[in-house]
């Protein structure tokens, strides 16, 4: 395994990271670790870095090696931070994925929201909410 970092946490008030890594987080990525670091309340979550882009395209579509490893152990914090599960039908764990760049790009980054809805965890969101509009509509 590569003894490269490709992934970096922010959750309960620290964040491996500060908005001055701008290069390597992105700017959603910088951000949030500053957010962090400074007391916002920002759901825990992990930021794979600008590098493990770069090498992905290098690598001809492929992760670098490591980055996996890395992303599924800062799943597994997350998991522990929020107490659900991702992909758990009883108390599903949704997540939010944002790309993000070095430099501001308008209208060409992605954004997807409730990964990890599915026909069976949206039972479980419904059972926890009472409400299946809004996880219907999630």
């Amino acid at each position: 395994m590569s003894g490269k970092k490709y992934i970096y946490l922010f959750a309960a008030g620290k964040a491996e990271g500060q908005s001055a890594w701008r290069n390597l987080l992105g700017g959603k990525g910088a951000g949030l670790a500053e957010m962090t670091n400074l007391g916002i309340p920002v759901p825990p979550g992990f930021t794979i870095t600008t590098e493990a882009c770069v090498e992905y395209f290098h690598n001809g579509g492929h992760f670098p090696e490591g980055m996996w490893d890395q992303a599924v152990e800062a799943l597994a914090t997350v998991e522990s931070a929020m107490g659900m599960k991702f992909g758990d039908p009883r108390n599903p764990l949704l997540v939010s994925v944002r790309s993000g760049a070095r430099v501001s790009m308008p209208g060409m980054m992605d954004t997807v929201l409730n990964v990890g809805l599915n026909d069976e965890t949206v039972q479980g969101l419904i059972r926890k909410t009472s409400n299946p509009r809004f996880a219907y509509d999630s």
